[in-house]
């Protein structure tokens, strides 16, 4: 019989994580009001970039610094090489970054092959929690996770960036006229992003393994929850992220397990049909 501590626990942990996986997602959209279907890409970027310098220094923080670098890297060149001269029409938006994340896939799977690669766990070890033996490195994501999302909500809360951030993603002519230029917002924002997808890929995994497709499921898992929280609300994200969380565990522990990831179609669907701005409309700050 399956514990209701065991699942709240599991709720708690994977919630942080599928947080970060969509903050990113959000950030795109609530300023420059486009989807980014590479975001799954610049994660499966991150993860690979972490599995290779790993295997060089054999330090999963240095390969968990390389992974953000290599997010924002990827992250700032697509911008700057495809997105910029296109970032009014989203349709375009649309479709260039869908073909890079399949150009990613393929390179992948190229220089990498099929199987599955591990990245190692940011902590060995376990601990007992609430009487249940956790993974150490799950607990580590968990309170990185939490980090970020903080150290994110303060930076766009509370620095000049991050307030020239909020004013561009309300209104793009509003804030050039106090002299906020958008080209390096966005650019900003690109690159932010980046940095969250590129960690995120390497807590993925540190504890799940690096494919060439592994970015598929955290796309879609985005989208859920960016829909569910509302489109470009970062605390929206955070919200919808635990709860989609929630829905997912007590699916697969008290009902089965190969219904995995469909609780979080089937609220999908729901708020589009009755909530269709999602929970907490479209905003980029927490007020």
């Amino acid at each position: 019989m399956v514990n209701a501590a065991n699942v709240l626990i599991n709720v708690l942990l994977l919630g942080a994580l599928y947080s970060l996986v969509a903050i990113g997602f959000t950030l795109i959209f609530g300023v420059g009001g486009v989807l980014n279907l590479a975001h799954g890409a610049i994660i499966t970027v991150g993860a690979y970039s972490a599995y290779y310098v790993n295997g060089l220094v054999d330090s999963v923080y240095v390969a968990a610094l390389a992974a953000a670098l290599g997010g924002a890297l990827f992250s700032l060149l697509m911008y700057k090489g495809l997105i910029r001269k296109a970032r009014h029409n989203p349709v375009t938006v649309l479709i260039l970054t869908l073909v890079m994340g399949l150009i990613v896939e393929q390179v992948a799977l190229i220089v990498f092959g099929g199987q599955a690669l591990a990245v190692s766990s940011l902590v060995e070890g376990s601990s007992s929690v609430g009487g249940y033996d956790v993974r150490n490195n799950r607990i580590a994501v968990f309170a990185l996770s939490w980090v970020l999302i903080g150290a994110l909500f303060y930076f766009v809360n509370r620095t000049k960036t991050g307030q020239a951030i909020l004013a561009t993603s309300m209104s793009e002519k509003g804030a050039a006229l106090v002299g906020i230029e958008a080209d390096s917002i966005y650019t900003y924002t690109w690159v932010l992003a980046g940095i969250l997808a590129g960690l995120a890929g390497v807590f993925l995994a540190s504890f799940q393994t690096a494919t060439p497709f592994m970015g598929r499921t955290p796309l879609l898992l985005s989208f859920s929850i960016v829909v569910i929280g509302g489109l470009g609300s970062i605390r929206g994200s955070v919200i919808g992220a635990y709860l989609i969380s929630f829905l997912d565990q007590i699916t697969v522990s008290y009902i089965s397990t190969r219904l995995a990831g469909v609780s979080a179609l089937v609220i999908l669907v729901l708020v589009l049909l009755v909530k269709p701005e999602g929970l907490f409309g479209r905003e980029l700050a927490e007020e």
